[in-house]
């Protein structure tokens, strides 16, 4: 009897250690999705400014950040109903939201304040480089709070190439901004998703 008991002790152990390791692995690949989702946004936004700035007449070049608009809604949507649909919320869970949460009110705040001073001195590259450095401190925190080593570099990277747009300057420091993505968002991105796939 007492063995029965501890045999289905030991199963019922066994099942919840099984659930969270499925929860983690629906947690790690919803944090994939948003890292591609906003690394594509952004991807775009910047090849798309920097060829209406090389390529054609247009004077609101900026006009090519609204694809900004989507990606909020998207990655609300995606958020609410992964949310919902998970039963259990970790500690991890709720500091990484709070992070990115953190980063985008600081990031619009940023553009309507830092935007309204820097366009008087005609100083736009400096958006960019602010808004790495902004990138670089929340990618960084994400990765220290999953443990998960790429995002932690690619934060580093962020802020390297924080510099690097600065110092460039003009158009090309979007091209900067995109390969930043590239390597902070993109390849974090991917590997969270495959790591979440193999387990």
């Amino acid at each position: 009897m007492e063995n029965d008991k501890t045999i289905e002790n030991s199963h019922e152990s066994l099942e919840i250690i099984t659930q969270m390791i499925q929860k983690t692995k629906l947690n790690i690949q919803q944090g994939s999705f948003h890292l591609l989702l906003w690394g594509w946004i952004i991807i775009a936004g910047s090849l798309g400014q920097f060829l209406f700035m090389k390529y054609t007449s247009i004077l609101h070049v900026e006009l090519a950040w609204l694809v900004i608009i989507p990606g909020v809604f998207i990655s609300m949507i995606y958020g609410i109903v992964k949310g919902r649909r998970a039963r259990v919320h970790t500690y991890a869970d709720y500091l990484t939201m709070w992070i990115w949460l953190g980063f985008l009110f600081t990031s619009v705040v940023m553009m309507v304040v830092v935007l309204n001073v820097l366009s008087q001195f005609n100083q736009y590259q400096l958006i960019g480089a602010m808004f790495l450095l902004l990138a670089g401190y929340a990618t960084f925190l994400a990765g220290i709070t999953i443990k998960f080593r790429p995002l932690i570099i690619g934060g580093c990277l962020f802020w390297i190439f924080s510099l690097v747009g600065y110092f460039i300057g003009g158009a090309f420091s979007l091209l900067i901004s995109a390969v930043a993505v590239v390597c902070g968002y993109l390849i974090p991105g991917y590997m969270l998703k495959n790591r979440s796939i193999d387990g």
